[in-house]
């Protein structure tokens, strides 16, 4: 190889060598950080991130509008009265029962001329002779024991003119004690007399009402 071959290959190999590591130079690293900041900074939140405003659709004029219920009365506070001639004069004439037609007309016998809590005391003394176990077990049977009420004849109660306001009156009271619905002035009381007789045996004295004094 001649001398001016042997200098053009060192020179082709010199130039190769330098376009070699000026292609290869890494770039300035504040190039780098400028560039991924900037992505990062510019970045737009995908939309699974992006919370959508809630829209609520004003009501149609054909959209059905629910009334409240009225409020009803309460049963309890319609059945309840002041006074025991508020409860009998609200008691219903309707049909009678056998046992409110015995104990109307033990109550009128006994006790029609009585203030109304005598007159109830009356027909509560019946109705507790019925469940004590010492008596009838029923109310017309307690009435028409013999020798117990002077106005039975035969072991039948009189007929009664039922157009008679006292009649009417007691009719209402023997309802009233029958359905429990005012309580009785002479609680527990089995028997009852004129003040000037008790009743024989061992019983208690435990009210006086009218004309009337009451014991168990």
């Amino acid at each position: 190889m001649t001398v001016l071959q042997r200098a053009a290959t060192i020179a082709a190999m010199t130039f190769s060598l330098a376009g070699l590591i000026s292609t290869s130079s890494p770039g300035r690293a504040s190039d780098l950080d400028r560039k991924v900041v900037t992505a990062t900074q510019t970045a737009t939140p995908s939309d699974s991130n992006t919370l959508s405003p809630v829209i609520v659709p004003a009501p149609s004029a054909q959209t059905a509008v629910v009334q409240p219920l009225p409020q009803q009365d309460d049963q309890d506070d319609q059945d309840e009265f002041d006074t025991l001639a508020q409860a009998v004069a609200a008691q219903d004439a309707g049909e009678v029962s056998d046992a409110q037609r015995c104990l109307a007309g033990a109550v009128y016998f006994e006790a029609k001329g009585e203030p109304l809590a005598g007159q109830l005391a009356v027909a509560n003394v019946i109705i507790n002779r019925s469940k004590s176990g010492r008596f009838p077990s029923d109310v017309c049977g307690v009435v028409k024991q013999r020798g117990q009420f002077s106005f039975v004849r035969g072991g039948a109660i009189p007929s009664i003119d039922e157009s008679r306001a006292t009649y009417r009156t007691a009719l209402a009271v023997a309802k009233i004690a029958l359905d429990a619905a005012w309580d009785s002035p002479a609680p527990q009381a089995l028997y009852f007399n004129t003040p000037n007789r008790r009743p024989g045996g061992n019983v208690i004295r435990i009210a006086s009402i009218g004309n009337h004094v009451f014991y168990r």
